[in-house]
């Protein structure tokens, strides 16, 4: 029984080995860097979907599927992460360096405008882009407030929204 196990994973691998020149191709439609091209290709011949496999299907077919969502998963990512760098960065830059504004007192205004739209949220908003904001990953807010992780990352999303409506004013870009 084993090693019909170890066969059919030697026959895989086999599979995937061969299907290499043709992620590099795929992956190259969403990035031109190889270095970033050969790390798409290596997360998705990651043997952790290798259980979810169905014989008989399109190998080529599941792998682009894989690499297609790892992309998007990825990208997800870093835009979220550059998203709250650069959210907590301009807030940071307003309460540790107040001078850096035109003058501290216009610097004090807009943390004041900041405070007063936060306490215009709602609680079940107000709660998790608080904690947000504060660092807390999705997860960990999902366990400090008692709800499920998809309903946290809606309520941030809306929190966003409507913080952004409340301090539209200090919108440079419209």
């Amino acid at each position: 029984m084993q090693t019909t196990v170890i066969q059919t994973n030697s026959v895989f691998n086999k599979q995937l080995t061969g299907e290499i020149s043709t992620l590099r191709t795929f992956a190259s439609n969403f990035s031109s860097d190889h270095q970033d091209i050969n790390d798409l290709v290596q997360d998705t011949l990651a043997l952790r979907y290798y259980s979810r496999f169905k014989a008989g299907t399109s190998l080529k077919a599941w792998l682009f599927v894989i690499m297609r969502n790892t992309y998007i998963n990825n990208y997800r990512k870093i835009v979220m992460t550059q998203t709250t760098l650069n959210s907590i960065e301009e807030v940071n830059t307003f309460s540790l360096h107040p001078e850096l504004t035109q003058n501290s007192g216009e610097g004090r205004f807009i943390l004041q405008d900041i405070e007063n739209a936060m306490k215009q949220l709602s609680r079940k908003l107000y709660q998790p882009i608080e904690l947000y904001f504060r660092g807390y990953k999705y997860c960990e807010i999902a366990k400090r407030t008692g709800v499920p992780i998809g309903t946290v990352k809606t309520r941030i999303h809306m929190g966003r929204v409507q913080l952004k409506q409340l301090l539209k004013d200090y919108d440079y870009n419209a």
